[in-house]
């Protein structure tokens, strides 16, 4: 629907990735009046950065990497020559030793041991000739990639910690999307270099900005206050109603009327608010998941922990899943801190006892889970720590969930003028350059009146264009 002749009233809900990168944009228009709430008192959502023992933090590793040319030039635009690039270095641990992803043929002889590398290999050859039925299955589609064995070692146990289901119950999805065509048999080509070809998760090299990963976002809400946008922290809608025009109650009980509406809230969420929404889309709902995430910061005294940006925690005795390193990022968030700032992440449900558990009780946890992986000698090395609670941050893809959110779709894609964007508001596991693209269409079917179709981009979208930053800005491909 356009509205000639008046300024449109656009409210933005959310000022993460995808939410601070719509109002940027459409603040860009004189006649767009820009209203952008954050329930928070942050910016960036899962991206956002913070001061935190004398240093800056990001909520957990965040890597930007995009071959988007729309989603690389907007990046540059806002972070302008604030960035390096780093090296990235990101291992799997296991059985106390730090194995190189992809698998390198002599690194894992070395650390597996002679047997249980032929037995790697040949449940491989097993798998290519009796392939697992359940293909539909993150069990079934990685063991056929990899091998039941080297899939037991390497996947198992540090994706069931993240999801909180079985992986036969997980859908093969995120495998297809963060995985896609990769495989034993790609690695062995990649170790000896008999391919040029980079597998796009596996990129070398990554863009960061030096004053965190938040820091893009922060500018986008900045210039978008600068552009005449409302800004408004520490604020939620709690009634939603869509019919001929948009109504949004907020939680101080003011109704105000806008003519369009983009969301990044919880799905969810979004649908128990809006007063209207069907008793069978609300049932459909119920099967939509997320997963929430804790992250203990513990401060150590020592250096040279270990060397990788974070490590992925493929052990079942050892609760945390992942552990980032922030020495090992660029040396302007580390400014002149003493000793090193770990995160360590679980991962839960709002039922999981974890989830309610204070700060004291989870440090003895994560103390017994860095004793474990020999990177502290005792409690008393870790010199300070700080918990940090992130709900409904991981849409769970369990098996049966794509029905479920069918109905969904069909039901919101009959509200007028309203746009489901980012992780948490299109329910798809986005990394920070798919928000950002879904944030850069969203304001486009607005601005042009486009018809851009946001449930169609996802973590395996194909691009028109092809670049990547480099040190020098971007580079054509």
């Amino acid at each position: 629907m356009i509205f000639p002749e008046m300024k449109r009233k656009v409210l933005v809900i959310g000022a993460g990735p995808a939410g601070a990168t719509a109002a940027y944009l459409l603040s860009k228009d004189i006649n767009i009046e820009v209203t952008l709430i954050e329930k928070s008192s942050a910016i960036g959502g899962m991206a956002q950065s913070f001061e935190l023992f004398e240093q800056i933090v990001d909520v957990g590793p965040h890597r930007f990497f995009s071959t988007d040319t729309r989603v690389n030039k907007l990046w540059l635009e806002i972070v302008e020559k604030k960035y390096k690039m780093v090296n990235r270095k990101t291992r799997i641990f296991y059985k106390n030793k730090f194995f190189d992803y992809p698998l390198k043929p002599f690194d894992a002889l070395l650390k597996l041991g002679i047997l249980t590398t032929i037995q790697c290999v040949i449940s491989y050859i097993y798998a290519r000739i009796f392939p697992h039925a359940a293909i539909h299955t993150f069990e079934g589609w990685v063991s056929n990639r990899f091998g039941k064995k080297l899939y037991s070692i390497f996947f198992k146990s540090y994706t069931e910690k993240l999801w909180g289901i079985p992986c036969s119950e997980l859908n093969a999805e995120f495998a297809q999307q963060r995985i896609k065509k990769f495989s034993l048999g790609e690695a062995i080509i990649s170790a000896f270099k008999l391919s040029k070809k980079k597998h796009k998760t596996l990129v070398d090299e990554f863009a960061y900005p030096i004053g965190g990963s938040g820091y893009p976002y922060t500018k986008m809400v900045e210039k978008s206050i600068q552009n005449g946008s409302i800004f408004l922290k520490n604020t939620f809608a709690t009634q939603i109603s869509i019919k001929q025009n948009i109504q949004v109650t907020f939680q101080n009980g003011e109704t105000k009327t806008f003519h369009h509406l983009i969301s990044s809230m919880p799905i969810t969420d979004f649908l128990k608010i809006h007063i209207h929404t069907p008793q069978n889309v609300l049932k459909a709902a119920t099967s939509l998941v997320f997963r929430n995430t804790i992250i203990l910061y513990v401060k150590i005294k020592q250096k040279n922990i270990f060397q990788d940006q974070w490590l992925y925690i493929q052990d079942e005795s050892i609760k945390t899943g992942r552990i980032t390193n922030f020495n090992n990022w660029i040396p302007e968030i580390v400014q002149k801190s003493e000793g090193t700032i770990l995160a360590m992440e679980y991962w839960c449900f709002e039922s999981d006892e974890i989830w309610k558990m204070n700060e004291h009780d989870l440090l003895h946890i994560a103390t017994k889970d860095l004793i474990h992986c020999g990177f502290i000698q005792k409690q008393e090395d870790i010199t300070d720590f700080k918990k940090y609670n992130i709900p409904k941050c991981y849409p769970v893809y369990s098996h049966d969930y794509k029905p479920h959110l069918h109905i969904i779709i069909e039901y919101l894609n009959t509200l007028p003028n309203l746009q489901l964007i980012g992780r948490y508001g299109s329910f798809k596991y986005n990394n920070q350059d798919h928000s950002i693209l879904m944030g850069i269409l969203a304001s486009e079917n607005i601005l042009k009146n486009e018809n851009h179709n946001l449930w169609n981009i996802n973590t395996d979208y194909e691009y028109q264009e092809s670049s990547r930053i480099s040190e020098t800005g971007l580079v054509e491909e």
